[in-house]
C-alpha cells in the first residue's frame, strides 16, 4: 500500500490522474485545485464539465480550507452516518473552479476508507473521486468491472485491493445548505 501511495502522490503533483480504491467504489482522481488535471477527468469520462464531480478529505478538521461556512449540522450528519456520506456545500473555495456547481457548491466525503485516507492525508490537498466509468455507463462494483479505456486513460493504477471482490456502492448524498437546511440527493 505505501508503495502505491508514494507512485499516487508523484501522478497526483504532476497533474496525472489515478485508478484507486475508495471508501465506496473504484475512483478516477486527480488534485482537486488542478483545474487543467479536472479537465483531463472529465474529458476520460467524456462527461460534460457542468456536472461536478465530488473530492475526498481525510478529516472532517479540513473542511474549512474548502468550504467558507461549515454548517454546524455537517459535523452533525457526518458523525452519525453509518455509510460513506457525501455532503454538497454552498462557499466552495481552495477547488478547482470546473469543479464547481453553477452556484459555487461542492461535494465533499471524508473518507474513512485506510487507502483513499491515507493518500489524501499525505497528498495534503482534496483529491477528486469520481466512479471509473464512462459517463452513462454502469458504475463498476469491482476492479475487473472497469473499462480497459479508463484503465489505460489514467497515469497510474493502484495495486492494492484490485483482488477485492467485495461489492462496494456509492455514498449518499445530501445538499447542505448555510442556514442548515438540507435535500437528500441520493
Amino acid at each position: 500500500m505505501d508503495e502505491d501511495i508514494k507512485k499516487c502522490i508523484e501522478v497526483l503533483k504532476k497533474g496525472g490522474l489515478i485508478l484507486y480504491p475508495t471508501d465506496t467504489i473504484w475512483g478516477i482522481g486527480c488534485d482537486a485545485t488542478n483545474e487543467a488535471a479536472v479537465k483531463r477527468v472529465y474529458d476520460l469520462k467524456k462527461r460534460a464539465d457542468n456536472k461536478a464531480m465530488l473530492v475526498l478529505l481525510d478529516s472532517v478538521d479540513h473542511l474549512d480550507h474548502y468550504v467558507i461556512d461549515v454548517p454546524e449540522m455537517a459535523y452533525e450528519l457526518l458523525d452519525v452516518a453509518v455509510k460513506p456520506l457525501t455532503i454538497i456545500y454552498d462557499g466552495a473555495y481552495n477547488i478547482a473552479k470546473n469543479l464547481l456547481g453553477e452556484d459555487d457548491s461542492v461535494g465533499i466525503r471524508v473518507s474513512h476508507e485506510k487507502f483513499s485516507q491515507t493518500l489524501c492525508a499525505r497528498f495534503g490537498k482534496p483529491i477528486v473521486s469520481t466512479s471509473a466509468n464512462i459517463s452513462g455507463k454502469p458504475s463498476p462494483a469491482v476492479f475487473k468491472d472497469i473499462d480497459e479505456a479508463i484503465k489505460q486513460g489514467v497515469d497510474y493504477v493502484v495495486e492494492y485491493r484490485r483482488d477485492d471482490n467485495a461489492v462496494h456502492s456509492s455514498s449518499n448524498i445530501i445538499k447542505l445548505s448555510a442556514d442548515g437546511t438540507f435535500k437528500i440527493i441520493r
